[in-house]
């Protein structure tokens, strides 16, 4: 008589390895800009110093974050190649050129870029975010993943929006980088959570696996 089949392993938690791999390499660069920071209202050289070495620190920690996600998942999403791509891109050119602008610039672009993309797809009737997050909503009908596709597009272009006004009241000319670097921080990562689950009632109707409920962690894609 055959013995029965094993049953198939429990999937594995991962929303705070997400976490982790989505907000770290922020983490690295805030807290490195902070240790180079100039103190007592010094030059802005000294300012620029520490953009520049907390924006080498943020490369190399976005880089390691996607490698930590092709190691640990065996996969990388869309939305984290092209996002770590930016950020060695705008941090590179921050880094050749001395100037913090293009490191403020680059959440502008990822912004604008994904919002862009989300809703021409949701004018066009394909729904992109359901390629960009992969399996992260399990059991969403093709309906829920058409209207998060168009809201979270509108949320992108509001974020890329927002960052602009950020960029210009707070920038290293007016030696207030850090402050910029802290709302970023406390103002677009609450603002990110609180959006996700306020859908979270329209992502039930429309099927949302209860499995999935709890790994649920929608956010823009790291910056």
């Amino acid at each position: 008589m055959a013995e029965p089949a094993a049953p198939p392993p429990a999937k594995q938690k991962s929303g705070w390895l997400n976490l982790v791999v989505d907000y770290g390499p922020i983490l690295v660069f805030f807290l490195v800009y902070k240790h180079f920071a100039p103190k007592g209202g010094q030059a802005a050289l000294g300012e620029v110093t520490a953009v520049i070495s907390g924006t080498l620190a943020f490369m190399a920690a976005a880089v390691v974050a996607l490698g930590f996600s092709l190691w640990k998942f065996r996969r990388v999403s869309p939305m984290l190649w092209l996002s770590t791509v930016l950020i060695v891109v705008f941090g590179g050119l921050t880094v050749l050129l001395q100037d913090a602008f293009y490191i403020q610039i680059k959440p502008t672009a990822i912004y604008l870029l994904f919002g862009a993309a989300l809703i021409g797809g949701w004018l066009k009737g394909r729904a992109l975010l359901k390629i960009l997050l992969e399996a992260a909503f399990e059991g969403l009908d093709d309906a829920g993943w058409m209207i998060l596709s168009r809201n979270w597009g509108f949320f992108f272009l509001v974020l890329a929006a927002l960052n602009e006004v950020l960029r210009h009241f707070y920038n290293v000319a007016n030696h207030n980088f850090g402050t910029w670097i802290a709302l970023k921080a406390w103002v677009f990562m609450p603002l990110s959570f609180l959006f996700t689950f306020v859908h979270m009632p329209m992502l039930l109707r429309h099927g949302l696996a209860a499995s999935a409920e709890d790994e649920v962690v929608t956010h823009p894609p790291h910056e």
